[in-house]
């Protein structure tokens, strides 16, 4: 057993037995790994294994069974979203799309990257709603799902408004339509922003100003997608589907 540092992110914790913690990470360098923390509460790294803690760790990471903290140097919260209902909801959304989308102990700093990215942006205050899309879209591949709202698959032309046909499991120019009769009948503008959105850079991310009646499209469209390929259903996505209803009671 050799103890190593890494970056890693809280995903969540559990109780074990009476005193002690299973602390499940999403580390940079080793994948998701689960942490066992004896004497949890009384710890010296108890405050820093909150659910959206950052860390910088030295930790004895075992391939197999569970593995252990050593030291914790570093470890930051994020403050937009531990303080607002909303943003939590989301955090916790892609957060639970990013452990499910790969295997424990499955090493993937791209995936980490991406996902700490798309918190940083929530924090900060960026529509939280589009990020969300972003990482749904971009994650699908993780899944099998291989998508393209580029072009017409008759066709290939991108020139023309689309329309979505699972029968194809791709995109139809309106000269194709009749080539599926039982086509979504999705708004153009849904699959030319899914289409961007599954092309853009989070770094880079550009200011973007999308109506509520279009972000609602956009959402129902991409449950559609997860329904049909992905079959992943997410308390945490549960939650997000009735926060209108908190939204208007808080009104």
């Amino acid at each position: 057993m050799q103890n190593v540092e890494t970056g890693g992110l809280v995903l969540f914790s559990r109780n074990y037995r009476e005193q002690d913690k299973l602390v499940k990470i999403f580390t940079e360098s080793f994948g998701k790994r689960m942490f066992f923390v004896k004497n949890a509460n009384k710890s010296k790294f108890s405050s820093s294994l909150q659910n959206f803690t950052q860390l910088e760790l030295v930790a004895a990471i075992n391939d197999e069974g569970l593995s252990f903290i050593s030291d914790i140097s570093d470890a930051t919260s994020y403050q937009f979203i531990n303080s607002d209902i909303f943003a939590q909801s989301y955090a916790s959304y892609i957060i639970s799309l990013a452990d499910v989308a790969i295997p424990d102990n499955h090493y993937d700093a791209a995936l980490y990257g991406f996902l700490m990215k798309s918190l940083e942006l929530i924090d900060n205050k960026i529509d939280m709603e589009i990020v969300t899309n972003i990482f749904e879209l971009q994650i699908m591949s993780r899944f099998g799902a291989q998508l393209d709202f580029d072009q017409c698959v008759c066709c290939h032309r991108q020139d023309l408004p689309m329309d979505f046909s699972k029968k194809y499991n791709g995109c139809l120019c309106r000269n194709h339509f009749d080539e599926d009769m039982k086509r979504e009948h999705i708004d153009p503008n849904v699959i030319f922003l899914c289409h961007s959105f599954m092309a853009m850079n989070l770094e880079t991310l550009p200011t973007i100003n999308i109506s509520d009646e279009l972000k609602a499209k956009i959402r129902c469209f991409i449950d559609l997608l997860y329904d049909h390929y992905i079959g992943v259903h997410l308390k945490a996505k549960k939650f997000i589907d009735g926060l209108s209803d908190w939204a208007d009671i808080m009104k």
